[in-house]
């Protein structure tokens, strides 16, 4: 009887410390995301405070409660109960943006909760930044809107409307401009100087097939008559015009599982899932998941050099777990 008493105590100062654990997990979790939430609203007051500098007072005021009024319309752009209200919204969306940024000097305005909500991305340059969001009239499809904006005080913008469909199997293929696009949300942007001009390799997610996803590199130029999207500044042949590399690189692969496109610092490289079919058929793209192991491309000669298994498959032993994946940003 006293033995299974002492099984009694020990099980439930076992239990007991059990729950102290993961109690002390749960703090440290909180204190952590308070951490990050602290540091981000640092983050966003530095550049109010910034932006206060190039922006007057009566601007700013606008700006904010522009901001209040997006916020507002953005949602009911993504979660509109009626599906076909969602285009109204997404117009009403479009007309209170553009209005915000003919504040003069807005390009300096943060819009820091805005972007919790949509992809404002800028080069490390800081000489435009692009917005870019979608509606979804149909499940599970997509339709992207854009606008590059050009860090003048008088408002200079270029409107970006999704030319995806109009493109079809050869999306990798052309150069894009008067305002055409491969419509896409932005995550990342890289610069690269080619000859007397800049190249930005802009990073992107594209959902509005219902049958496949796709990540995109897509090289952005400037010219005297605006924004041109596609560049040959990849080592990589077209699949459908021989003897020509693409203009830009695009992944595509089934609609449920996770594909990997971004930069790595400490390989000084891009990174990308090696893709194979499920089904054994090259053609179907929407049947591609991941291998396994990277391949990637490297800045070299003023274009993207393809680099073969540039991270190859470990192979592991039984009950080996592997030492951690890259990172994904997907969205």
């Amino acid at each position: 009887m006293f033995r299974s008493f002492l099984v009694f105590v020990a099980c439930i100062m076992l239990t007991g410390a059990r729950i102290s654990a993961q109690e002390d997990d749960s703090v440290k979790f909180a204190l952590a995301q308070l951490k990050e939430d602290s540091i981000n609203t640092a983050i966003a007051n530095q550049k109010l405070a910034q932006a206060s500098t190039r922006i007057s007072p009566q601007g700013m005021d606008i700006l904010h409660a522009m901001e209040d009024s997006l916020l507002l319309t953005i949602d009911s752009v993504y979660n509109a109960y009626i599906p076909d209200m969602r285009a109204d919204y997404c117009e009403r969306f479009a007309h209170q943006l553009v209005k915000a940024l003919k504040v003069p000097n807005s390009f300096y305005y943060p819009f820091t909760r805005l972007e919790k909500k949509m992809y404002i991305v800028y080069p490390d340059d800081n000489g435009f930044r692009i917005f870019s969001w979608y509606t979804s009239l149909t499940m599970p499809t997509r339709r992207y809107y854009g606008a590059i904006q050009m860090p003048e005080e008088k408002l200079k913008l270029y409107p970006l409307v999704d030319y995806t469909d109009e493109l079809g199997r050869n999306a990798a293929d052309s150069p894009l401009t008067d305002g055409k696009w491969y419509g896409a949300q932005y995550y990342r942007i890289i610069r690269h100087s080619v000859g007397s001009h800049y190249v930005y390799t802009l990073f992107g997610f594209n959902s509005g097939s219902p049958i496949s996803n796709k990540k995109v590199m897509d090289p952005l130029i400037f010219t005297d008559n605006g924004p041109v999207f596609g560049a040959q500044v990849f080592d990589v042949r077209s699949e459908n015009i021989p003897g020509q590399t693409v203009y830009r690189f695009i992944l595509e692969y089934k609609k449920d599982v996770s594909v990997s496109l971004n930069w790595d610092e400490d390989l000084k490289s891009v990174y990308f899932d090696k893709l194979v079919s499920q089904i054994n058929d090259p053609n179907r793209k929407y049947t591609f998941v991941p291998s396994g192991s990277y391949d990637g491309f490297r800045w070299e000669d003023e274009m993207w050099k393809y680099k073969k298994d540039l991270i190859p498959v470990q192979n592991l032993g039984d009950n080996n777990a592997p030492g951690g994946d890259k990172p994904f940003n997907a969205k």
